[in-house]
């Protein structure tokens, strides 16, 4: 018979469930644009025309990124797709959230980020419990030894509880790790300070996300940062292959010569191949990778995959004569691919070697690099990479 009955796990289940169910409606699209219900047909193709909203960037070329001031904006595009990331922030843009809950002093509704540092606070509190449960549990065996000559079994009371606490049963003290408060009343003046505070952050696209939002699903304007206009197609491909130029200005002529191992170039090529295939790919320096995929989100798991990109030269005397100096262009050493891959072993991320060809200028004419149409020259092959552990794969 079952100790817990119906209304208590009915109970203890409702809280995860509803989180995750709201969490569900605020992302139920994975992209900016939504396709409605089918409402109209004539001769089997549907006639409802797709919602897609038009947001607004700003072009920097110093971060080569963009910059959504608006923060409306800023929450759809995060919201679907998980584009960008706060400036502010570690990743969702919350830091008017943050601001707001502090000013109030409730302790509820706390962002991702102030409940990671409370899980921080809380485990870095639990270490130092268990330090000092554990040095005095080694002065009392000692001491015991050596006035009564009996070995006791450290941490261990006379009723068999153990002294030294463990993960499972430790709890946060209200001194060492502060406890929510029950909401406090605000005061008029209060609620006007709130409501006065002013959104300082803004949600930053790096220039490949901001390509994809612009060529492949055209909800996204980029204005200039001195004329503040809105630049045309043309405009934002040759700005944002020269943002990787010594030029600090945007110039949104023509690159001189265009080439094919264009950084931009080689990087979009990456990201639009996997978000073309339904991924949610975001930046992976925290990881040692170009690129992680995420299957839904962030805020619904951690990433599966670890993508490191390698361009690989069709003709080497291209790579011989490039100005550009492409990362992992070189062969890499066996310690650096060894210290890669136990790095996201150690976080249950799988490695992928992305391999871009670009190709030859003898074969291609440059000419095709004025418009998007030369990613069709490229080619993506990928190698999945894991290290072997013994103890774990004998099966």
């Amino acid at each position: 018979m079952s100790l817990i009955n119906q209304t208590s796990r009915s109970k203890a289940s409702f809280k995860p469930s509803s989180r995750r169910a709201e969490t569900s409606r605020i992302y139920a699209h994975p992209l900016p644009i939504i396709f409605p219900e089918l409402t109209y047909k004539f001769l089997g193709l549907s006639l409802t025309r797709p919602l897609n909203p038009h947001c607004t960037a700003l072009f920097d070329p110093l971060t080569r990124s963009a910059w959504v001031s608006n923060s409306g904006d800023a929450t759809l595009l995060w919201q679907r797709g998980f584009f960008g990331k706060g400036d502010l922030s570690r990743s969702e843009p919350s830091w008017l959230a943050r601001q707001i809950n502090t000013r109030k002093m409730k302790g509820k509704g706390l962002t991702s980020e102030e409940i990671t540092a409370k899980r921080r606070a809380e485990r870095k509190q639990f270490k130092l419990d268990r330090a000092k449960a554990i040095a005095a549990a080694a002065v009392e065996a000692e001491t015991v030894f050596n006035e009564q000559g009996r070995v006791i079994a450290p941490g261990i009371a006379p009723d068999g509880t153990r002294i030294i606490p463990s993960a499972a049963t430790w709890k946060p003290s209200s001194a060492s790790v502060p406890s929510e408060q029950s909401p406090l009343d605000v005061a008029p003046d209060e609620e006007e300070e709130i409501e006065s505070i002013q959104d300082l952050e803004h949600l930053q696209l790096s220039l490949q996300e901001a390509f994809f939002l612009v060529w492949a699903l055209d909800c996204l304007t980029i204005l200039h940062p001195e004329t503040n206009t809105s630049f045309t197609l043309a405009e934002i491909w040759n700005t944002f292959q020269n943002a990787y130029t010594l030029s600090s200005v945007p110039q949104p002529n023509a690159p001189s010569p265009p080439r094919f191992d264009n950084p931009f170039l080689v990087s979009y090529i990456a990201y639009h191949h996997y978000r073309s295939l339904g991924w949610v790919v975001k930046s992976g320096i925290k990881f040692c990778v170009d690129y992680l995929l995420y299957k839904r989100g962030p805020v619904f798991q951690h990433a599966e995959f670890a993508i490191v990109v390698i361009p690989v030269y069709e003709d080497p005397e291209d790579q011989a004569n490039s100005p550009f100096k492409l990362q992992n262009a070189e062969p890499f050493t066996w310690s650096w691919l060894s210290t890669i891959n136990r790095v996201n072993s150690q976080v249950q991320k799988t490695l992928i070697l992305s391999y871009i060809t670009i190709p030859a200028e003898s074969r291609v004419s440059p000419e095709v690099l004025s418009s998007p149409a030369c990613f069709a020259h490229y080619s993506v092959r990928e190698v999945v990479l894991r290290r072997f552990i013994p103890a774990r794969m004998r099966d």
